[in-house]
């Protein structure tokens, strides 16, 4: 199985890959681990898209993330896309409370990059993860929401799921 998970930031999409891939004993991919290198650099299109092939080699795998460049690579292999299409109020909270709990306790996002987040920026700068979420939050499900139309006539399955309940019930009967 080649699941892509998809959502909004603050959505949980890692925690939500990381239960699935625990429970299918498959590899977990986290895009953002592909493409973050240390002191918050970023990796070129050609560095990140070596990484994701290499990463997406296997046959099963549980893969973390939106990264639309990627598309190109990971349309062709994926079997199943599932949309965590949670409320603007939760998510909002959750990145509030992850941003905070980051900052404070200074934990390392990606091992080996030492890229931690600070409460400085988690509250002050122009790169926080909570304006980021306020800013595009609607925009980003918009664009994630069409996608199920764009796989109405294609081998790959669209899942959506919208609560917590959903997420709790399908992780139950998966």
């Amino acid at each position: 199985m080649r699941i892509n998970v998809i959502g909004t930031s603050g959505s949980g999409k890692s925690t939500f890959s990381k239960i699935l891939a625990k429970k299918m004993n498959v590899p977990y991919v986290e895009m953002d681990a592909l493409h973050w290198k240390a002191n918050w650099k970023e990796s070129s299109d050609e560095e990140l898209f070596n990484k994701l092939k290499n990463a997406l080699s296997s046959e099963k795998w549980i893969l973390d993330g939106n990264y639309s460049k990627t598309e190109h690579i990971k349309w062709k292999q994926i079997q199943i896309v599932i949309f965590l299409d949670l409320p603007f109020y939760l998510v909002l909270y959750r990145i509030i409370k992850r941003s905070l709990v980051r900052g404070l306790k200074r934990q390392e996002l990606w091992a080996g990059t030492g890229n931690k987040e600070s409460i400085l920026k988690v509250l002050f700068s122009k790169d926080s993860m909570i304006f980021f979420t306020i800013k595009n939050f609607y925009k980003n499900r918009k664009r994630y929401s069409k996608l199920s139309n764009n796989f109405q006539n294609s081998q790959i399955k669209f899942i959506s799921l919208k609560s917590r309940k959903d997420i709790n019930d399908f992780l139950l009967n998966f």
